[in-house]
């Protein structure tokens, strides 16, 4: 079983190489995190945390926009695609079974959001620590992030495959990706917010608003890398949200896991369903 996945994920990463998927992400990742590593530093003096503690909360802020974007990018034509190329058939008459194959997409295109991360933000830790700007500590912090945005990633990437096998069209699944991008990463915000100032009994603040965090993943991971920096005067909003709710803020990284658990097992139930 592990065999068949891991081919599936060799060929994901190959097309990743071969369609400049890996080098297109990594310079987006790079460009933005130098931009906010040069630029974005400025509060460090006034607000008494490093440089690295502010240039990796500017990141954390970038991941949610970007990295569900990339993943959403590489994960849309993942079941259509192959329908619309008419290879689907011929891999499913090949000895795998359809979780397999999904499976293996999964961890093809997880490697390929990975090494650009790892590049991408590899490139801004590096600078700071030849500057003199980073520290051992502030690596650590990197290094939760990047491990937490390839989880942020992997949710995504289960998004795109259920819209993918869903749709069947890949025009169909691309526009679909985007209005879900737009929905949980830009609206689902400004709903809460609106919901919060409309809440004059403070009812849904308490009680409802925690867990409408947890239940999107793009929250859940700000919440987690916001709050374990520590620097409250810096990211002063989520990191007061996560001292005031009944759970502690790495227990989003347990929604994150279930959202994707959740979204993967729907995509292999929808891939299955699929008639050869």
């Amino acid at each position: 079983m592990f065999t068949r996945i891991l081919t599936v994920a060799i060929q994901e990463f190959r097309i990743g190489l071969r369609n400049r998927w890996i080098m297109l992400a990594a310079l987006i990742l790079a460009a933005f995190s130098l931009a906010l590593a040069l630029l974005g530093s400025a509060p460090a003096g006034t607000l008494g945390v490093d440089r690295m503690t502010i240039t990796i909360a500017s990141l954390a802020t970038l991941s949610v926009y970007l990295v569900p974007l990339i993943a959403l990018l590489l994960a849309f034509d993942a079941v259509a695609g192959e329908i619309d190329r008419g290879t689907l058939l011929l891999v499913f008459s090949c000895p795998i079974s359809r979780a397999e194959f999904l499976l293996g997409k999964a961890l093809g295109h997880v490697c390929v959001l990975a090494l650009a991360l790892l590049f991408g933000y590899g490139v801004t830790a590096g600078l700071l620590i030849v500057s003199g700007t980073g520290t051992v500590a502030g690596l650590v912090d990197f290094a939760r992030l990047i491990g937490s945005s390839v989880l942020l990633g992997f949710a995504f990437l289960a998004v795109g495959y259920t819209l993918s096998a869903l749709t069947r069209q890949s025009s169909t699944a691309a526009a679909l990706s985007i209005g879900v991008w737009l929905v949980l990463v830009v609206l689902y915000d400004l709903a809460l917010l609106g919901a919060l100032v409309a809440d004059s009994s403070g009812t849904f603040a308490a009680k409802v608003f925690p867990f409408a965090i947890l239940a999107n993943p793009a929250d859940a991971f700000r919440l987690f890398n916001l709050a374990a920096l520590n620097a409250s005067d810096l990211v002063g909003g989520m990191a007061g949200v996560g001292e005031s709710l009944p759970f502690p803020p790495a227990a989003a990284l347990g929604s994150i896991v279930a959202f994707a658990v959740l979204a993967l097992s729907l995509a292999i139930v929808l891939v299955r369903r699929i008639a050869p």
